[in-house]
């Protein structure tokens, strides 16, 4: 594969910041000390400018290359947070704080943009400017909306912004895109139920919203199944049911959450008229009272066509055309790089892991094999997308 010799010749180096981060992985917004460790590298670099606290926490680098006559400025991003999880591998970069861990690999995409960076920095064959983005809180949190609501592609004036994860099963040396919807939109449901508290011996003097809920949780099923066409995706999870205290009581309330998955903004206004229909006239079924919070969160992450040719082209670079899936099926999980797409006109791509543990698993660990693709990935897409023809 022709990675760039440069960047493998700091492959340890890269690799030892990406384990330093993984031994200490930060939840959400609060990932001050990643900031700061990347604020700290780009300033080793010698990057042309350095704005912290955007999107909250996020760290945004400015490097220019050694021409600037196409006024071309195209925006890196990755991502910084861990997940709530207790990890249980055995490496000796295992995280040293309870309860979290990097279990998504962000920890392996910050190193390999911080190793784009120290090249570009280096080298500046290319006739524009790149912004490199640090973002937080990707597990939930919104970051990436957050660093578009704060200013971030109008203050750097970026034209075009893109994105890269690991893919576990995925082989090392490989990468997948496609055009349009890569990834789903994610949605959050709370449903609070209440019915008539009774003793569990005599439930006919009750209203049991443990039934109730149920119910409901049926009926939800029959929207995929019967009012979306079998042709387009949509996956509606109840992930939390929680109700009563005692085995001889029927409770009087009860709650549940969970998450819905689409590919198309037509689907997803369908499952919430749909389940908010569910949960009204359910609850009225039985007699009970029901309120259902729905929250939109995530949108679809959509590849700009004419971008994803682009961001293809420079990974069959890397590793060669064979070896790059341009019509890799959607996954429904849900990524907030969406934001910055509904932004500006971007790609978001995946390289090959290999054969690990998947994403959000207490076993996971980023590939370190991983770093100089991806790394060349970046570098390879500035220097051909500004190319230095002076």
């Amino acid at each position: 594969m022709p990675i760039v010799n440069r960047i493998a010749d700091f492959h340890d180096e890269i690799t030892a910041w990406r384990r330093d981060i993984h031994a200490h992985p930060e939840l959400l917004f609060d990932v001050h000390r990643t900031a700061a460790l990347v604020e700290e590298k780009l300033k080793e670099f010698g990057v042309d400018e350095i704005v912290t606290g955007i999107g909250r926490t996020g760290v945004v680098g400015v490097i220019k290359g050694n021409r600037n006559t196409s006024g071309k400025v195209v925006g890196l991003r990755a991502d910084m947070d861990a997940l709530p999880i207790d990890e249980i591998t055995p490496h000796e970069h295992a995280s040293k704080t309870e309860g979290v861990m990097h279990a998504c690999g962000h920890d392996g995409h910050t190193a390999m943009l911080l190793g784009a960076a120290k090249y570009l920095a280096e080298t500046r064959n290319f006739d524009g400017t790149v912004v490199v983005i640090f973002q937080p809180a990707e597990e939930g949190g919104g970051g990436g909306r957050e660093m578009v609501e704060d200013g971030m592609m109008d203050r750097f004036g970026i034209q075009e912004v893109y994105g890269m994860h690991n893919a576990p099963g995925l082989p090392v040396g490989q990468f997948a895109i496609r055009p349009g919807p890569l990834m789903a939109s994610a949605d959050m449901f709370e449903i609070e139920i209440e019915g008539i508290g009774a003793h569990a011996a005599r439930p006919h003097n009750g209203i049991d919203p443990v039934v109730v809920g149920s119910a409901m949780v049926q009926a939800f099923q029959s929207i995929p199944s019967r009012n979306v066409d079998p042709l387009e995706s949509i996956v509606i999870s109840v992930t939390t049911f929680n109700a009563g205290k005692a085995f001889n009581v029927i409770p009087q309330t009860a709650t549940m959450t969970g998450t819905v998955r689409t590919l198309k903004p037509e689907v997803r206004d369908l499952a919430e008229k749909r389940m908010g229909e569910i949960v009204e006239h359910v609850a009225a079924t039985f007699g009970a009272k029901a309120v259902f919070d729905y929250q939109r969160h995530y949108p679809v992450t959509a590849n700009d066509p004419e971008k994803t040719v682009f961001a293809a082209s420079i990974a069959s670079n890397v590793v060669g055309e064979d070896r790059v899936n341009t019509d890799t099926p959607p996954v429904m999980g849900g990524e907030d790089f969406s934001f910055m797409l509904e932004a500006r006109p971007g790609a978001f791509i995946f390289v090959g892991q290999g054969d690990t543990a998947q994403v959000h698993h207490p076993e996971y660990d980023f590939n370190d094999e991983v770093i100089p693709i991806g790394c060349s990935y970046w570098a390879n897409l500035v220097e051909t997308a500004m190319p230095n023809n002076g």
